[in-house]
């Protein structure tokens, strides 16, 4: 069957290792000892380069490997108005080095005041246009549902929504906004990063956002709601995957569990094109909630890994993509690789040399062809 616009046989999540002076300077940026100018100056040169990297190892869906954000998440989510950075996250899940993601309070009416990923993404276009190689420039934003989740009612604020309605409307709006400014500069391609359907396919936190949130089964399908709502006016040749993860943290993941709690809300309520689904070790589940993907929408399998140095098995992982494709109805046609998540979802990274990273690109590259042929776009 066609792949959707953007998506490939041998496919990324998105985030990428970063160069260690790109991590010094955003220290130093923090710190006010150099510039937002100077900084992006750095992103953008360090982006460059990335670019040829990714196409040189074969991938052609590219990124810029998130360079310009610490967290996957909270670098976009900011920029809205109506949110604020206050304090970090409280967790039973204790992170390696006692990092916490930093809590987001939403104190006004949410807005969207401006383009966020216009900037980045013609930056990134201009680079791909550059080269001979075809591929793909792929936009990756967090979920809105990265803005409720983690939160509880007293994070919200009770004056600018007294019930939760109207916030839920007014996120999916500036959703729509940021998606319709993309798609006039251009892009095609939109992944949205999501931590929280996966979530709660684990009991111990799952029991935990029902003490937040409610009934998790209802909170499946009011986030499968507020998704739908916020990609609902994409055009049709705008492709919108979303990709879920259990955390991934300098090679540390906090949640476990398959994907039945959630896998009918998925694969039947989600009006999305694809699904990147973490599918690296035993944590994951087995591969027969893939029995309600439709036939037609695609699974980019995450069967390998980002969080281990060492290369995958080659034997094991094509078995892997084999036995995944007994469960779909169209067999391997529904299936694309890549691994379970970037490789750098927060600017720490991965405990593996950059050297190693490629190398581990390189291979899934490989594996994709042997399965697949050498046109990963078919």
């Amino acid at each position: 069957m066609p792949l959707p616009t953007g998506v490939y046989r041998a496919d990324q999540v998105g985030s990428l290792l970063r160069p260690k002076d790109l991590l010094a300077a955003r220290e130093e940026a923090e710190q006010g000892k150099i510039t937002a100018t100077q900084l992006r100056a750095l992103e953008d040169k360090h982006v460059a380069d990335v670019v040829q990297k990714q196409q040189a190892v074969g991938l052609r869906a590219v990124t810029d490997g998130e360079f310009r954000r610490r967290w996957f998440h909270v670098d976009f989510l900011k920029h809205l108005s109506g949110i604020e950075q206050r304090g970090a996250m409280q967790s039973t899940n204790v992170s390696i080095g006692g990092t916490m993601p930093p809590r987001l309070v939403v104190v006004d009416k949410i807005g969207h005041p401006a383009p966020i990923q216009v900037d980045d993404f013609r930056f990134l276009e201009e680079h791909i246009a550059d080269s001979s190689r075809a591929t793909t420039t792929k936009v990756c934003i967090p979920s809105p549902t990265m803005v409720h989740f983690r939160n509880s009612r007293d994070t919200i604020s009770e004056s600018a929504y007294p019930t939760l309605e109207p916030f839920f409307a007014d996120l999916a709006r500036v959703y729509q906004e940021e998606l319709a400014d993309l798609y006039e500069a251009g892009c095609r391609c939109v992944q949205l990063d999501d931590t929280n359907l996966a979530y709660l396919c684990d009991p111990k936190m799952r029991a935990e956002a029902e003490a937040r949130h409610g009934d998790a089964d209802a909170l499946a399908q009011q986030y499968a709601a507020l998704i739908n709502a916020a990609i609902s006016k994409r055009p049709r040749d705008m492709t919108v995957g979303i990709h879920l993860c259990r955390g991934n943290h300098r090679s540390q993941w906090f949640a476990q569990g398959g994907y039945e709690p959630v896998a009918e809300v998925l694969f039947k309520a989600l009006d999305v094109d694809v699904y990147f689904l973490e599918y690296d070790d035993a944590r994951s589940g087995d591969f027969s909630p893939l029995r309600h993907l439709p036939p037609s929408k695609i699974v980019v399998l995450g069967v390998l890994s980002s969080k281990k140095a060492a290369l995958d098995d080659r034997a094991q992982i094509v078995a892997r993509l084999r036995e995944a494709a007994t469960f779909c109805p169209g067999g391997l046609d529904q299936l694309c690789l890549s691994h379970q998540c970037g490789f750098s979802s927060t600017s720490e990274g991965n405990d593996l040399s950059e050297e190693e990273q490629w190398a581990k690109l390189r291979l899934e590259v490989d594996i994709a062809k042997e399965v697949w042929g050498d046109d990963l776009s078919v």
